[in-house]
């Protein structure tokens, strides 16, 4: 059993580097292209299970990917960054010097323990699957859902980069869960 993780693609604020969360942020034109860039080559797989965030950008993403049925999962929701949602990490840095959201979290939002609580259901949900899986959903929690993934704390998730419209692949060396590719080519 694998499953392909895909951070939706490219958005206005995304590219701009603003920390969106909850609000919902259509892809842009790149995002739309990256996006349906992935069919072919996600179209070589079958997949028993097929996940969204609930949110525009990731679903749009899996449909311009050819998944247009995705299940929706409010657990893939991106990281609730309750007052610095929209603010950039340096402009945040500016009244918090050294912050970093892995772990300091947000006032008014989620911190990296809530946010593996929600991937943990998510991964229980995807081993339960008859085969392989495919989730369309957002760079921070899907950096925690592969920390899980790997038996790292949530906060293990910042050391794994994640770029827009980009297949990664979690799997097994044997009976051990590992990452088997990241930030792949489309």
């Amino acid at each position: 059993m694998s499953v392909v993780v895909v951070r939706h693609g490219p958005t206005e604020w995304s590219t701009q580097g603003r920390h969106t969360g909850r609000t919902d942020i259509p892809l842009d034109d790149d995002g739309r292209r990256a996006a349906a860039a992935l069919a072919s080559l996600l179209a070589r797989r079958e997949f028993a299970l097929v996940l969204t965030s609930p949110l525009a950008r990731a679903r749009d993403t899996a449909a311009l990917a050819g998944f247009a049925d995705a299940a929706i999962d409010d657990d893939l929701l991106e990281w609730d960054y309750g007052e610095y949602e929209g603010r950039t990490t340096a402009d945040i840095r500016g009244e918090r010097p050294g912050w970093l959201l892995w772990t300091d979290g947000v006032p008014a939002g989620e911190d990296a323990a809530a946010v593996g609580r929600r991937a943990d259901r998510v991964l229980a949900r995807l081993r339960a699957a008859d085969g392989d899986a495919l989730v369309f959903a957002h760079g921070h929690v899907l950096r925690v859902l592969a920390a899980r993934w790997i038996e790292l704390p949530p906060e293990g998730g910042m050391r794994l980069a994640l770029e827009p419209a980009r297949p990664s692949t979690l799997g097994y060396e044997r009976e051990v869960a590992v990452i088997q590719e990241w930030n792949a080519a489309r």
